[in-house]
């Protein structure tokens, strides 16, 4: 059982933030990803800074861009991965766009991914049809592929790709990118998460433009896991300290969410 799966199966609100690699200094990835976990996280997703990130909002876009001119590469954040496989097991899944993904070669990075410890893949831009190659590499190796869904994604649609996914779904909270407000409590939110909950075959976690303890308590109610993003990025921005910074703001959010048990 991967450690994705099995974080999925335990019973609790769960929650997962994101954090771009080498952001907001280039050393500060692996004390923020333990930091995070110390304060409750259940999984992280780690960005693979992009210039061109299709899916992400203005603060994801500024992080992306702060990173990599701090020097990021994938080979680089591969080995912080080894580096917090040192002294953690908590799930890691990494969240890039296909472009540099395939201009490092993508077997040498699905390859290096499962040596180094990375436990799933996010790739927003690649169609499931379209990267059928890649994505069953990746799953004979080992690794997650999570793939997405939309409010408008049909009701057979999301039945298809949580079969193909296998062992999580993505549930985009809205029709936009990151960091965009709209995540309350609404009824056609509520009523889309339902219709996921109903037609997936796997779990799923909701993110995009979730921010606040309040709202991260009121989408736990509604999906397996929740994703906070752009805001956790403002507090790393905003810190004296990155890492206290995260562990602070991680765990009153995880606090918000056991209001549900």
């Amino acid at each position: 059982m991967s450690r994705i799966s099995d974080v999925f199966k335990r019973p609790g609100p769960k929650l997962i933030p994101f954090i771009t690699a080498g952001y907001p200094r280039l050393n500060d990835t692996v004390p923020v990803v333990l930091a995070a976990e110390e304060a409750g996280a259940a999984m992280v997703e780690i960005g693979l800074p992009f210039s061109d990130p299709l899916a992400d909002g203005p603060v994801i876009q500024a992080a992306s861009q702060q990173a990599i001119e701090n020097g990021v590469d994938i080979g680089w954040i591969l080995s912080q991965v080894e580096k917090i496989r040192e002294t953690s097991s908590i799930p890691i899944a990494l969240m890039g766009y296909c472009n540099p993904i395939f201009k490092y070669g993508w077997e040498q990075f699905i390859a290096e991914a499962v040596s180094g410890g990375v436990d799933g893949l996010i790739i927003p831009d690649l169609p499931p049809e379209e990267g059928a190659n890649f994505f069953a590499r990746a799953r004979s190796a080992g690794l997650t592929t999570v793939l997405l869904v939309a409010p408008n994604t049909a009701n057979g649609r999301i039945t298809q790709l949580a079969k193909l996914a296998g062992e999580l779904l993505y549930a985009v909270s809205i029709l936009g990118v990151t960091g965009t407000a709209g995540s309350g409590h609404n009824t056609a939110l509520v009523e889309y998460l339902g219709r996921v909950r109903e037609h997936s075959t796997v779990p799923f976690v909701v993110g995009f433009g979730i921010s606040t303890g309040a709202e991260a308590r009121s989408m736990s109610q509604l999906a397996d896991g929740v994703v906070v993003g752009s805001a956790l990025l403002k507090k790393l921005e905003q810190a004296t300290d990155p890492v206290a910074g995260c562990r602070k703001f991680v765990n009153n959010i995880c606090e918000s969410m056991k209001d549900n048990i």
